[in-house]
């Protein structure tokens, strides 16, 4: 393979930089480049640092905005009631209808591209035996699950109307399974990640 000196960083072998020159790769070349580039993803995500701090950042936000509605807000207006209170009810009715309306028209599509990842996902990692796959399946399958919770709980609140203490027992349980699906998905992923890190370090 060609490559004009100037686009050439560095290369192994003796080949000097020559500027205005053309210069010969060869395949070696070529392969050290894909390994590093390989080193730099790391499709060993099990044993990546970046891996267990998304996973801790997006449970962590997730359970706190649980219907788009901070949890926070919902303390303040159980507490305070008066304006807390209104401000809540107003939020969770404008994110719920939100939610409704996107939910009656992509709902369909959302749905055929949420089970035909899910599907891959599993099938590359744990059929082809595929870390990075298995490690996204880990990461999304849980995330369906509250998805199909979050749809569950909006459409309860569309059907029923609940105000006052009703709403904010309804938000709190909703926020009590997101914790025990998020307790469960990181103990699980936990669990996995070591024995594939533990497996990896047998075989070395």
């Amino acid at each position: 393979m060609v490559f004009y000196a100037s686009q050439v960083w560095a290369i192994g072998g003796g080949i000097r930089y020559y500027r205005h020159t053309f210069v010969v790769v060869d395949k070696p070349f070529i392969l050290y480049r894909s390994k590093k580039i390989l080193e730099v993803i790391n499709l060993q995500s099990f044993s990546s640092l970046w891996y267990w701090v998304l996973i801790a950042v997006l449970w962590s936000t997730i359970i706190n905005w649980m219907m788009v509605v901070p949890s926070d807000m919902i303390h303040r207006a159980r507490k305070t009631g008066g304006q807390a209170a209104k401000d809540l009810a107003d939020l969770v009715r404008i994110n719920v209808n939100r939610q409704q309306n996107v939910t009656t028209i992509t709902g369909l599509l959302l749905l055929g591209l949420s089970c035909f990842m899910l599907t891959t996902m599993a099938v590359l990692g744990f059929m082809y035996g595929v870390q990075l796959a298995q490690a996204i399946f880990l990461l999304t399958f849980p995330l369906s699950i509250i998805g199909a919770m979050t749809l569950s709980t909006g459409r309860l609140i569309v059907a029923t109307h609940p105000k006052g203490e009703n709403l904010y027992r309804l938000l709190l349980r909703q926020r009590l399974w997101m914790q025990i699906v998020g307790t469960i998905t990181i103990f699980v992923t936990a669990l996995y990640g070591m024995y594939q890190n533990l497996t990896v370090i047998h075989w070395l």
